[in-house]
C-alpha cells in the first residue's frame, strides 16, 4: 500500500466509513498521521497479591463486576468495580468518580491494564481512578507503552489500534518518500518517515515514542519554515517604486515642528523603515510595539516620507470608530501640514482623507477624487477602502492597524489592486513573543517598539472578587471619585444583551441595529467569537456564572445612587455608525463621564483623561485582550487604575490568569504567559476557524530551539529548483499553501 491508497481499498468499506465519518480521512496517510496524544507506560505488570501500598503499579485484569452508588455528600456518583488479576487470579476492587466513560465501558467481562497508585480503602487495596486502555479479547498485556489516540464518534481506542496496525503491516516503505531531506536526518539524528511511523504507534518504549514523535515535530517545523522562507523568496524577487526620505520635504517639517523627541525605539524602527522604502523590492515589515508605545507617530513618518517622494498612503483600520479617531489624530499631529490647498498652508502640506462605509455620498465622492487625483497623500479608511471603486492615483504605501482584524483576501486586494506593488507596513499593540513571531511571521521582517513615551503614567490593576460585597461598591465609588476630579472611567463587559449565548462576545464594528449614545440599544449585534477570548469549551468546562450583558450593567450603574450625576454613555458594535462615532466623540469632549463599552475599544482609543476601567467578568478574557483594554487608561500624564471584576472563587484557575495581568504591565511577558496558556492550534489561529491545525505536534513555546534550527534549514533548502529536488516536502508545502491556515500565515 501507498500513502494514496484509499482506506476503503485499505481497510474495507466497514471499517474505511467508519473512520471517515469520525476523522474524516479517505487514505492511508491520513490514518497513520493520526498520532497518539500520550501513552500509558504500563512498565512491568503486577500480581495482585504482591501489590505495595502507596506505589504506582499496573495490573491487566479482567472486569467482575461493575455498580454505581450516589454520593452523599455532593453531587456525581461512584462507579466500583471489582477485577480479576490476569496474572495471578487475585480480586481487587477499583473505583471511579463521576467515571462516565468508564460505566460505559468496564462492564463484566471486558479486559484492560490498569495504571495508578495503590491505596488502602476500609483495610483492602484499591486503585483509585486509575487510568486504563481496554484490551481486546485475544490481545495481550505486554509490557509495552500503549497509544492513547484522539478520539472522535463512536470510534473506541480497541479499533484504532488495530487499524493502525493492519496499515503498518501492509504499507510499501518505499512508497513513503520523507519530506525530511537525508542530510538533515543525519545531522539531526531523526529516524526516517516509517520506521518513525511505527515506532509512534507501537513504540517498543518510551523513549522510542519519544524520538519517533520528536522526528514529526522537526518536520511540522521543516514544513512550515520551508513555506514562509519560500513566500519570502518570492516577495524578495518583486519590484516596488523606491521612496528614498528627500531633503526639505514635508517629513523634515514635521520632525521640526514636534514638540517632544522621539523616543530611541521610534528612532531605530523609523531607520529600519525608512531603509525599506528606499529599495527597489516592496517592504513586508511588522511593527509590534506595547501599548502606548508611539506606534501610530511611527506610521505617520513613514507615510509622510512616501508622500514626500510622490506616492500616497493607505491606512487601514479595523473599525469605522478606529479609523475616525486615526484620522483625528494623524490631522492634530500634522496641523498646517494637512491643510494642502487651503489658504495659508506650508507648501510642503498634504492632506488627510477619511474614508468609511458610513460616509455621506457627497463626503464619499469628495474624497474618492482625493485619492484619484492625488491630492490626499493619506486615506484612512476601514475595508471600504478595498472597494472596487477606490482608486489611487500612486499608492505606495499601505499601513494595517491591528492586521489580525482582517482577512488575508482584504488586504491582498488593497495590495494587488495598486498597480506597482507597494510596500507594506503592519503594526500591532499585541506584543509577539520571539518564538510565535519566528513560527507565524517567519516571511516578515520583524521590528519591536521598546520604551514607552515620557510622560506616561502608572496604570495599577486590581482583581476584585465579587463574592466581596465591599470591593463591589469599591467599584462605584472609585468611579465616582474620580468623576468629581474631572477625569472619566470606561466599564467593559463582555456581552451586548441576555439573549446572546454566554460564551460569545461581540466582534469589533459588527454590523447590527441601530442604538444611542445614551442607553443600549436593545438588539444584539451580529455575534461571534472575539479574537482573544477563552475557547468556548475552555469556558464551558469552567462552568462560568452567567455573563453580565451590556444592557444590565446600564441599570446598574444609572441606577447607583453614588453615580446619581454621572454621564453615561454607551458604545459597543451592534450601533449604527453614526451613533458609534457620535458615542466615542461625546466621551472624547468629556460630554459624559463613564463610556459603557463592550471590547469595540480595545484597539486604537485614546482619551488621555480616562483614568479607570472596570473590566466586568474579566476571567471572560484572555490575557492578552485583558492587556490591550487596560491600554485605553494611563495615556496621558494621569494615573491609572483597572479593576478586573469577576465572579470567581479565589481558588479558581481562571483568577490565576486575572492575576498574572495584575502583577505587570509588561506586554511581552504577559504574551509568553498567554501562548503557554493557549490550546493546541491557536498560535495558527484554527481554534476560531474550525479547521484542521497546522500545529499538531509542534509548540511555538516548548520547541523554539526546533523552530530555530528547521528555519536555517529551509533558509538552505529554497533555492531555484527546490520543489524538484523536494519533491515530498514540496507537495507538504503546497498543502499548507492551500490550507486555511495559510491565510492566517499571510498576515504580512
Amino acid at each position: 500500500m501507498t500513502p494514496d491508497t484509499p482506506l476503503i481499498e485499505a481497510l474495507g468499506k466497514r471499517d474505511a466509513q467508519a473512520i471517515q465519518k469520525a476523522f474524516g480521512f479517505n487514505t492511508v496517510a491520513d490514518m497513520l498521521a493520526h498520532i497518539p496524544r500520550r501513552y500509558l507506560d504500563v512498565g512491568e505488570l503486577t500480581a495482585v497479591r504482591d501489590l505495595p501500598l502507596g506505589e504506582d503499579v499496573t495490573v491487566a485484569a479482567r472486569v467482575i463486576h461493575a455498580h454505581q452508588r450516589r454520593m452523599h455528600r455532593r453531587k456525581g456518583f461512584l462507579l466500583e468495580i471489582e477485577v480479576e488479576s490476569e496474572q495471578d487470579g487475585g480480586l481487587m476492587p477499583m473505583t471511579f468518580f463521576n467515571g462516565y466513560l468508564a460505566a460505559q465501558q468496564l462492564t463484566p467481562g471486558t479486559r484492560a491494564v490498569f495504571s495508578g497508585k495503590v491505596t488502602a480503602y476500609k483495610g483492602a487495596l484499591q486503585l483509585s481512578h486509575p487510568e486504563y486502555t481496554l484490551l481486546g479479547e485475544d490481545q495481550e498485556a505486554e509490557a509495552k507503552p500503549f497509544p492513547i489516540y484522539p478520539l472522535k464518534g463512536k470510534i473506541g481506542q480497541i479499533r484504532v489500534r488495530t487499524l493502525q496496525a493492519k496499515l503498518l503491516e501492509r504499507i510499501d516503505p518505499e512508497t513513503f518518500t520523507d519530506p525530511i531531506p537525508t542530510p538533515l536526518r543525519t545531522h539531526h539524528r531523526l529516524p526516517d518517515r516509517v520506521s518513525a511511523l511505527r515506532a509512534i504507534h507501537q513504540p517498543e518504549n518510551l523513549q522510542a515514542a519519544y524520538r519517533a514523535r520528536q522526528r514529526f515535530v522537526f518536520q511540522e517545523a521543516l514544513v512550515l519554515q520551508t513555506f514562509l522562507a519560500d513566500r519570502k523568496a518570492a516577495l524578495a524577487g518583486q519590484t516596488a517604486v523606491p521612496r528614498p526620505k528627500r531633503t526639505g520635504g514635508l517629513l523634515e517639517a514635521f520632525d521640526a515642528a514636534l514638540p517632544f523627541m522621539l523616543t530611541p525605539g521610534q528612532v531605530e524602527v523609523g531607520e529600519q523603515i525608512a531603509s525599506d522604502l528606499a529599495r527597489s523590492h516592496p517592504m513586508n515589515r511588522l511593527v509590534q510595539g506595547d501599548v502606548g508605545s508611539g506606534k501610530t507617530l511611527v506610521a505617520l513618518r513613514a507615510m509622510l516620507q512616501v508622500v514626500d517622494a510622490g506616492g500616497q498612503a493607505a491606512f487601514m483600520a479595523p473599525t469605522e470608530v478606529l479609523a475616525q479617531q486615526h484620522a483625528a489624530a494623524l490631522r492634530s499631529m500634522l496641523g498646517e501640514l494637512a491643510r494642502a490647498g487651503e489658504l495659508g498652508a506650508p507648501e510642503t502640506a498634504t492632506r488627510v482623507e477619511l474614508l468609511t462605509g458610513s460616509l455621506k455620498t457627497a463626503q464619499k465622492r469628495e474624497t474618492l477624487l482625493a485619492a484619484a487625483s492625488g491630492q490626499a497623500g493619506i486615506v484612512v479608511g476601514t475595508h471600504a477602502l478595498i472597494s472596487d471603486h477606490v482608486q489611487f492615483a500612486e499608492l505606495g504605501l499601505v499601513v494595517v492597524d491591528e492586521q489580525h482584524r482582517f482577512g488575508v483576501e482584504q488586504r491582498d486586494k488593497l495590495r494587488d489592486g495598486a498597480g506597482a506593488r507597494p510596500h507594506m507596513l503592519v503594526m500591532t499593540a499585541t506584543p509577539i513573543p520571539r518564538t510565535v513571531a519566528m513560527t507565524v511571521f517567519g516571511d516578515v521582517d520583524v521590528s519591536t517598539l521598546k520604551g514607552l513615551p515620557a510622560g506616561r503614567a502608572e496604570v495599577k490593576t486590581f482583581v476584585v472578587p465579587l463574592a466581596l460585597p465591599v470591593w463591589k461598591e469599591r467599584i462605584f465609588t472609585l468611579i465616582r471619585d474620580e468623576v468629581a476630579q474631572g477625569h472619566q472611567a470606561y466599564v467593559v463587559v463582555p456581552r451586548i444583551t441576555a439573549s446572546e449565548d454566554q460564551h460569545h462576545n461581540e466582534p469589533a464594528g459588527s454590523p447590527g441595529q441601530p442604538g444611542s449614545a445614551g442607553q443600549p440599544s436593545s438588539a444584539a449585534a451580529t455575534v461571534a467569537p472575539e479574537e482573544g477570548m477563552l475557547p468556548l469549551e475552555v469556558q464551558a468546562q469552567e462552568n462560568h456564572t452567567q455573563r453580565t450583558p451590556l444592557e444590565t450593567m446600564y441599570e446598574v450603574l444609572a441606577g447607583h445612587p453614588a453615580l446619581k450625576d454621572v454621564r453615561i454613555g454607551v458604545l459597543h458594535g451592534g450601533m449604527d455608525p453614526a451613533d458609534k462615532a457620535q458615542a466615542m466623540d461625546d466621551f472624547e469632549n468629556h460630554r459624559s463621564d463613564v463610556l459603557l463599552a463592550t471590547t469595540v475599544i480595545e484597539v486604537g482609543v485614546d482619551v488621555p483623561n480616562a483614568t479607570v476601567m472596570a473590566i466586568i467578568d474579566a476571567d471572560a478574557f484572555g490575557i492578552s485582550q485583558l492587556h490591550q483594554l487596560r491600554g485605553r487608561i494611563g495615556r496621558g500624564n494621569l494615573p491609572g487604575t483597572c479593576l478586573l471584576v469577576t465572579n470567581l472563587e479565589h481558588q479558581h484557575p481562571s483568577v490565576e490568569r486575572l492575576e498574572t495581568v495584575a502583577s505587570t504591565t509588561d506586554g511581552f511577558a504577559l504574551a509568553e504567559e498567554d501562548v503557554k496558556l493557549r490550546r493546541e492550534g491557536d498560535i495558527l489561529g484554527q481554534s476560531q476557524s474550525g479547521g484542521k491545525s497546522t500545529l499538531n505536534l509542534l509548540r511555538v513555546m516548548r520547541d523554539a530551539d526546533v523552530i530555530q534550527a528547521a528555519r536555517e534549514d529551509a533558509h538552505g533548502i529554497v533555492a531555484p529548483g527546490w520543489r524538484a529536488a523536494h519533491p515530498e516536502l514540496a507537495r507538504l508545502v503546497a498543502e499548507l499553501e492551500d490550507s486555511e491556515s495559510a491565510a492566517y500565515l499571510q498576515r504580512s
